[in-house]
């Protein structure tokens, strides 16, 4: 369940630095809005993954999937120029993602 959480807050991390950058220095309200609601849910959770899932672990995992879902958000968006290096980039970024996972260490118990 904790990996479950950790990859929606993930998802909301992008979302919050999506709406962080179209709210123009706070001065457009919804994307404000959105901002701040999906910052304390997405760090809420965050937390919550952390009780059961190692730190640093975690953190890199909310980070990684933030910052590639922002950027792939982006390129779709055309905000963002699309390129093969860009993608290669992401699709790296995706797969340590995923080793992160596979190493196993899921408790903080493990890393005592």
């Amino acid at each position: 369940m904790a990996w479950i959480v950790l990859i929606v807050s993930g998802v909301l991390e992008a979302v919050w630095a999506t709406a962080l950058g179209k709210s123009e220095g706070f001065t457009k309200l919804w994307p404000s809005v959105i901002f701040g609601v999906a910052l304390i849910v997405s760090m809420g959770g965050l937390a919550w993954a952390m009780r059961d899932i190692p730190t640093a672990t975690a953190y890199a995992v909310w980070v990684g999937i933030g910052a590639s879902l922002t950027v792939i958000y982006s390129m779709i968006t055309g905000d963002e120029p699309v390129s093969l290096v860009r993608v290669l980039l992401i699709m790296g970024l995706v797969g340590c993602i995923v080793g992160l996972k596979l190493v196993g260490g899921d408790t903080p118990a493990a890393n005592q």
